[in-house]
Parts: C-alpha cells; sequence; structure tokens
C-alpha cells in the first residue's frame, strides 16, 4: 500500500511538472496531433459547420476571438477564462472585448475533444483551428490555411492588460501602427487584417464619433443610416459591412446602393476594402487607414484583387497564431476552457 501510494505521488508530481512547464518550449508544427490525437481537425471542423449553418456570425466571432487572444499575452486561450480567484477581472470584461461571443461553442468542442483524447489538445489550439475554419467557410474556401500547432493553455487573464494591449476602435492611424509593430506586425498587415471587418458586428458605443463626422471622413447618408441603426436600442449592435445590412434600411438611406446588398451575409472578402474607399465603414480605426499613404495604397491594392487579400490573410493569421507566451510563461492543457485546471495559491 505505501508502494502505491508513493508511485501515485510521483506520478502526479510529475504531471504538475508537466502541466506547468514553460509554455515557449512546444515546439509549433503543422500536423502536430496527427499521432496524439487522430481525426481532431475533423472533430472541430464538424461543430464549426454545424454552428455557422445555424448562425453565420459565430464565424465571425471566432474570427475575432482568435485575434482577441493573440495580441494579448499570445496565443493562450486566455481570453477564454472566466472570472476566478486567480483572475477576478478577466479580459472577456474589458470594454474593448465588448460584444465577443462564442465560447459555448468553444466548451462544446473541447469536451468532444477532450472525449476523444482527454488532456491532449489545448484549447488555444482549438480556437486557432476553429477560427481557421471558420474563415475557410465564410469565404467559400478562399481563405485556409496550415495550422501550427502545439501550444499551451495560459494561466493569466487581465481586463487591464487587455485594454492596454489590443488596438480600440477610436485609434488614430499611428497609434494602430504603433499597436501592431508593438506584436511585429507590419502597415501591410495591419492593413490585410482589418479586412475581417468584411464580417460581424459593431456595438454603437464602439463608434460613436462616426455619428457625427464631417463628410470627408464618412458619407452623410451612411451616417444617417448608422444614426437611424443606433438609436433603436440601448448601444445595439450594427453589421459592419452595410452590404449585410437589412434591404429596407439600405433602400431608405441609401437606395443607390441595394443593388450590392448580399443575399447571404458575413461573407469574408475584400468588399471591406471597397467600402473603405467609399467611407461607409463603421469604426473610425477604418477610415484612419486612408490618412496614411502605405495604408491608403494598399488598402487600394486589396480592392482591386480580392485573390491576393484572400492568400495574404491566411498568411497574416498564420502570423498572429504563432504570438508567443511571454517569456517564461507557465501553461497546462485545460480540461474546460472556462476554468484553469487546478489553484495557483
Amino acid at each position: 500500500m505505501r508502494i502505491s501510494v508513493a508511485i501515485l505521488c510521483a506520478l502526479v508530481a510529475v504531471q504538475v511538472a508537466l502541466l506547468a512547464a514553460p509554455a515557449e518550449a512546444n515546439e509549433l508544427t503543422v500536423g502536430y496531433y496527427a499521432k496524439k490525437c487522430k481525426g481532431v481537425e475533423n472533430i472541430i471542423k464538424w461543430h464549426v459547420i454545424k454552428a455557422l449553418k445555424q448562425n453565420r456570425r459565430t464565424g465571425a466571432a471566432l474570427v475575432r476571438l482568435l485575434f482577441h487572444d493573440c495580441f494579448v499575452r499570445g496565443c493562450d486561450a486566455s481570453v477564454l477564462l472566466d472570472a476566478s480567484y486567480e483572475n477576478p477581472r478577466p479580459e472577456k470584461g474589458a470594454p474593448v472585448n465588448i460584444g465577443l461571443a462564442a465560447f459555448d461553442l468553444l466548451e462544446e468542442i473541447k469536451a468532444a475533444v477532450e472525449k476523444r483524447c482527454p488532456g491532449v489538445v489545448s484549447c488555444s489550439d482549438i480556437l486557432i483551428y476553429a477560427a481557421r475554419d471558420a474563415g475557410s467557410i465564410l469565404s467559400n474556401g478562399h481563405v485556409h490555411f496550415d495550422v501550427p500547432a502545439g501550444r499551451l493553455d495560459g494561466f493569466v487573464s487581465n481586463a487591464d492588460e487587455a485594454q492596454k494591449e489590443l488596438p480600440d476602435s477610436t485609434f488614430t492611424v499611428q497609434q494602430l501602427i504603433d499597436n501592431f509593430a508593438a506584436k511585429n506586425f507590419t502597415i501591410e498587415e495591419l492593413v490585410i487584417l482589418s479586412g475581417a471587418h468584411s464580417i460581424g458586428a459593431g456595438h454603437c458605443s464602439s463608434f460613436t464619433g462616426r455619428l457625427t463626422a464631417p463628410p470627408e471622413q464618412i458619407t452623410p447618408a451612411y451616417r444617417d443610416l448608422l444614426n437611424y441603426k443606433c438609436h433603436q436600442g440601448p448601444d445595439p449592435d450594427v453589421v459592419n459591412n452595410i452590404r449585410d445590412e437589412d434591404y429596407a434600411t439600405v433602400a431608405r438611406f441609401m437606395p443607390g446602393f441595394v443593388s450590392r446588398v448580399r443575399k447571404i451575409s458575413d461573407f469574408m472578402d475584400n468588399t471591406y476594402y471597397h467600402n473603405s474607399l467609399a467611407k461607409i465603414v463603421t469604426f473610425n480605426s477604418d477610415w484612419q487607414l486612408l490618412t496614411h499613404t502605405e495604408a491608403r495604397s494598399k488598402v487600394h491594392e486589396y480592392a482591386d484583387n480580392a485573390t491576393l487579400w484572400d492568400v495574404d490573410f491566411g498568411d497574416s493569421m498564420v502570423k498572429l497564431s504563432k504570438l508567443p507566451m511571454p517569456a517564461g510563461s507557465k501553461g497546462e492543457i485545460r480540461t474546460k476552457c472556462s476554468s484553469i485546471n487546478h489553484r495557483l495559491y
């Protein structure tokens, strides 16, 4: 009996040591789970397809979650953590993270993966696979990329850190450039990743300044449309892409645009750049790209070449997915994405 207890204690000690291993020790590789958890990518994709059949907006939520996770402490699923003793004010509570969604879907996927391969696949890898699949579905397969995997899930999640690290919709172009440069992203990559605003929606509180912006910054008819939508309730959300707006509203405020209203919403493509040049984008940060020579030239480039944007967006998402956790950080493979496995104190 004593021997069994000793062996058990040793195994527990080894397990704790492995879970607390430095996150940078894991080298990211494509096909990381080929032998560790066969078929995991198919499991994730099945759940994503099912969710998007019910609501395509969930796909936009997954793409946004990936960005908001990786830009803070690297890709460690810290944005998925709920409030706890260790993290009383987690990232998801930051004002800049208003409207984040798809948390329940990721928990559903995690449960299915745990059933197949307990303690093997991290939530951070699941999020990246899911965002990749969502982008592929929303673009009709035009945006696709291989996911290098092998990440660990972090222990730390702080709303103040998220507010400090993430770009805000009110930023000037120089603030955006500096923010992206801090993560080693170029002006071109800033413009590329901004193209994800061809899908999804934003809360009116995120673009209040646009409701009174002058004509040189926003088309007056579109400004009137936004004012109308934003007075429908307390801080309602409005689609990022006017092509996803309801037909009646577009006909009322911008009748000349009704032929461009899409029958299928949340289609990921280069229409963001066409909208940007026409000054019919929601966020100040979107319009700001036109105020910088290099950024504006890239907006024109991607408006003219949809295929180029598809490829470059996929490449930028891979680069985004490789943002590391802070040096010396510890990680684990969570059993549930919303909580760490054990108390740290």
